[in-house]
């Protein structure tokens, strides 16, 4: 998201995705960091809770996975674990089959 909005407008910075510890940015670089590191936890926490009421499921055990996870998990009690190749590893089993 962050390259794609520095490559296709005239202003916006390259940005480094990194934790940011408030919810106000001073600069367009700590605005765009904002919404990359909160946003994403918000849409990740709201589909969670969403899958949850759709599956009439009260506890479950959410992984993360991919480039990021990481960093987002750390703040997301939802998410119990992450797997950085969960993805490969769903691929190797299936091959394996």
């Amino acid at each position: 998201m962050t390259h794609y909005l520095h490559e296709k407008t005239a202003l916006l910075p390259r940005i480094t995705i990194r934790e940011i510890n408030t919810a106000f940015g001073n600069s367009t670089e700590q605005a765009m960091l904002i919404g990359a590191v909160h946003g994403y936890r918000g849409l990740v926490r709201e589909l969670i809770m969403e899958l949850k009421r759709e599956l009439s499921v009260k506890q479950s055990a959410s992984r993360g996975d991919g480039c990021y996870a990481k960093l987002i998990a750390a703040k997301l009690p939802e998410i119990s674990a992450v797997e950085p190749d969960l993805t490969l590893e769903g691929l190797r089993l299936v091959w394996s089959k």
